[in-house]
Formats: C-alpha cells, structure tokens, sequence
C-alpha cells in the first residue's frame, strides 16, 4: 500500500510507506487528510497509562510547511515503465497491445539523427516496428505514428509512477488530470 503525500496546498509531493506516513504522524507534521482510514499501526503499551498506541493512516496525507520546489516545473523523470502505461502497452505504429517485454522505447526523431530522450520525442513501439523503423523518422518509413507523445502533466506522473494505487487515491488523482489526458 502507498499513501500519498501532499503540501499543505494539496500538490502531491511522494508516494510513502505506510511506516513513511506513521513518522509524519508522530511527529505531527499531517495538517489535513482524505479518505477513510486504510490502515491502523499498532505500537507499544504506555507504562503510565497502559493503553496500546496506534495510529490510523488515511490514504492522502497533507503535511505542514511549504514545498521546497515547484513540482509544476519538473519534467516526470523517463522510464520505460512510465512509458508504456502512458501509452496503454499500445505501439505507436501497428496499434496494437503488448507486454512489458514486447515494448520497447521508440524515439520518433533517432538518437543518431540528434533527437533527444525526452518525453516528447519517445512513444511506446513493439519490437517489430521498432525494428522496421531503424534509423529514419515515421515519415521516411512510412509508419506514421497513430498517437502522438506528450510530456505527463504532475497528477498524470503520480498515477503513472504508484504501484497498487488504492481505488479512492486513483479518483482522487484522476480528478485532476488535464482535459483529454490518455490515462483518464
């Protein structure tokens, strides 16, 4: 389970381990929450009182003090794995539906022709296209490309990069993703 965290202003910041969340808690740093409770931490028995201490985690987690940067200005760091879910495991050329292992990182304008490894220039493509394609742009192949890349916007990247996105925290997330976003 993964527990997002946000600023006081509601941008989401990280994905925590619910023992991430618990410090947060105990230390007092979690201003406001979202969601039911998910889960509930069990600690030791007070000497004084004799009380068990626990802890209830919601899902979305606010903290107290400001952002130390932008996460508007971040560019999603690139990886395969992003890519693919960005793309729906859908190659970009013949259109249809692949594995993990059947994808691979297409960059439409080639490395060796001076394209970069940046979200705008790589789309999800399948061994076989890939291949056909070489080293030539999708015109000079003749594969035109059936959806065009995009750089995910902040709330695109947190749903791409979470692992067992709790059905609550997806809504929540895909609530603001942008008009005509792919994941939505």
């Amino acid at each position: 389970m993964q527990i997002l965290q946000l600023d006081i202003q509601g941008v989401p910041q990280a994905w925590l381990t619910p023992n991430e969340a618990a410090t947060q808690y105990a230390t007092d740093s979690v201003v406001w929450t979202v969601g039911d409770v998910c889960s509930t931490l069990r600690g030791g028995t007070n000497a004084y009182t004799g009380l068990l201490s626990t802890i209830d985690l919601h899902p979305i987690i606010a903290l107290r003090g400001a952002c130390k940067r932008s996460l508007f200005d971040v560019t999603p760091t690139l990886i395969n794995s992003k890519l693919f879910r960005r793309d729906r495991w859908t190659c970009a050329y013949c259109g249809d539906r692949f594995d993990d292992r059947s994808l691979t990182r297409d960059h439409i304008l080639p490395v060796s022709r001076g394209g970069q490894d940046i979200w705008s220039n790589v789309c999800a493509s399948c061994k076989f296209c890939n291949g056909r394609k070489g080293a030539k742009t999708p015109e000079e192949a003749g594969m035109p490309l059936l959806y065009l890349p995009y750089v995910p916007s902040l709330y695109e990247d947190f749903l791409l990069a979470g692992r067992n996105i709790r059905a609550d925290v997806n809504a929540w997330l895909s609530a603001r993703l942008p008009q005509g976003s792919r994941l939505a």
